[in-house]
Formats: C-alpha cells, structure tokens, sequence
C-alpha cells in the first residue's frame, strides 16, 4: 500500500489521501473503524435541578448530548473497561454544571466541567433561551463511548471514492464554454477553443455525468488502482489522532481474532 496526504485546506478538521494498491474493502474498513470503533466524549447523563423553561428536560438534555466535547484518550477509559466496573468514576466520567436565569441565552461556553480539557469545543452552540424568571439549572455526565452504540460518539464523516479519469476528444466537443459551465466542481477550463481539465480540480469531480450529457467528447471513467480517502473531524479529536486510533483498534481486533482461532483448533 502507498499513502499520499493529499495538499490540506483552509479547514484543518478537513484531510484526505490518495491509497495505492488498495482494496476497496480495505478503505472501508479503515471509514467504519473510524467512525464506529474510535471513541469520543460525549454527554450521557443529564440531572436536573431546576427547569421551568418552554423546552422539556429531554430536548435539554438531547441539545447537550449532541455537544461535541474535546476528547483526551489518555486519561479517560471507556466504562466496560474501566476499573469501576460501569459504577462511574474519575477515569471515566466528567461531571459538567449550568446554571441561568432569565432572560438571557444559556450558551454551551457556559458550561462548567471539572476537568478542563473536556468541554464543548464549539461555545456558542445555544442550549435553550430564557425569558423572565425561567430558569434551568443541571448536572452533566460526560463519558467516552463509540458512534456504533450512537452516532453521538462518531468522531467525524469518512468517505471513499476511486480517483476519477476525464477523457477528452477535441473533435467532439462542439462548445468548450457549454461543457465547462455545466462542471458543479470546476473540473474544466477553457483556454483558445480547446477544453482542457483543470489539474486543481480534478479529484473533485464526482462523476456526475453533466458533462456527458452535453457532449459526446467527454468520457468519464475510474481508476480503480487509486481510492481517495476523505476524512472530517467534527472536532474532538484531529484526523492525525483519529486514523492512527482506528488503525490502532483494527490491529487489536485482529490479533484477538488470530488468538480465537488458535483456541479452536
């Protein structure tokens, strides 16, 4: 296999990569292993104190559970791991606090947690506005768990596609312009008459056809030899962090499973 990081963006929570004589299977285990096995923190458990807000306590805590939090896999353990046996301790749980009283607007920045590196990355999020004398006032637990159990704990969005491959017959194209304006994605320019792929653009066209539909000089196919890895982190952890955790994980799947089968022979 051969790894390219491909050029990064403006949005550092954005990569992707090109993977050289790769399976198709193997890119998708690498996308649900990402998704589903590698751990977050999120919000599980919501008490609350006070609320006599217009929302109900389930749409409260539902806004609270959806709040990506920065996540530390060093120092937090999941639970069915953990040595408290699931009781819940400070090894695998956070205890985070609000409290407001109208009016005004409870914003996720509020939130008090007693571990300051886990807390909502993103501190404008709204949690509920309050009018006169409504008032909310609650307690958090926070803990790791993974997107397969809820999409709540999925660290980000991971897709795939083959590199595609733009064929060009100068002879058929009857209106260069035409065919450029109808690319959703920029793949084409056009320079004197002739259609030509703009290189800067190429892995993004997504093979919808538009181009084909207009001129029989354009030929659309893949090459399979090629797959292009995109990763998107909402945020808890980097795409670096993620990759490596998942690929981690996989490793020791396998080697449970290579025990397992050496335990039933």
């Amino acid at each position: 296999m051969q790894v390219k990081l491909l050029a990064k963006g403006k949005d550092k929570n954005k990569e992707s990569f090109i993977l050289k004589n790769v399976s198709p299977e193997i890119a998708n285990t690498i996308r649900r292993y990402v998704m589903n096995e590698v751990p977050t923190m999120a919000i599980e458990d919501v008490e609350f104190t006070q609320n006599t807000s217009l929302l109900y306590d389930e749409i409260v805590a539902h806004r609270l559970g959806l709040l990506p939090l920065s996540t530390d896999l060093k120092s937090y353990t999941l639970q069915e791991k953990c040595n408290c046996k699931g009781a819940g301790c400070a090894k695998c749980t956070v205890k985070m606090t609000i409290k407001g009283k109208g009016p005004c607007i409870l914003f996720a920045g509020e939130m008090k947690s007693k571990d300051p590196k886990v807390k909502p990355l993103y501190p404008k999020t709204s949690i509920a506005k309050l009018i006169k004398k409504q008032e909310i006032e609650l307690e958090a637990t926070a803990m790791l768990g993974k997107g397969k159990v809820h999409t709540k704990w999925s660290p980000g969005l991971v897709y795939y596609k083959y590199k595609p491959v733009i064929e060009i017959n100068q002879s058929e194209v009857k209106d260069a312009n035409k065919i450029k304006d109808s690319c959703p994605v920029d793949v084409f320019k056009v320079e004197g008459d002739k259609l030509k792929i703009n290189d800067n653009n190429l892995l993004k066209c997504h093979l919808c056809g538009a181009c084909q539909d207009i001129s029989d000089g354009v030929k659309l196919n893949e090459d399979e030899s090629e797959i292009i890895l995109y990763v998107e982190s909402w945020g808890q952890l980097t795409v670096k962090d993620m990759v490596k955790e998942a690929l981690d994980i996989f490793k020791d799947d396998l080697d449970e499973f290579a025990e397992a089968v050496k335990a039933a022979k």
